[in-house]
């Protein structure tokens, strides 16, 4: 016998029903907000070697861009999870 949507819901603990519906209003955000954290932890460490560079005085012309860059990302993937964490 089949069971009706309502009485499957009755049958789901409130809360594993609300992580479901956010779940299906926002698919992956887990994993976005994971690929978001690893991108700036890329970015830091490159952002550190950049440092490193400028520290060692090894070719200024080229190293300030990259840093640059380097601190671009870092600044995008925490614009993007902050985005994401506000949608919830």
């Amino acid at each position: 016998m089949a069971t009706s949507p309502k009485n499957r819901r009755n049958q789901l603990s409130s809360e594993k029903y609300q992580r479901l519906k956010a779940e299906a209003k926002a698919p992956y955000r887990g994993l976005r907000k994971t690929i978001y954290a690893v991108f700036a932890a890329s970015g830091l460490i490159g952002a550190f070697v950049m440092v490193a560079q400028l520290a060692a005085g090894s070719n200024v012309t080229e190293t300030v861009p990259n840093l640059g860059l380097q601190l671009g990302i870092v600044a995008l993937m925490a614009w993007l999870f902050r985005q994401d964490s506000k949608a919830k």
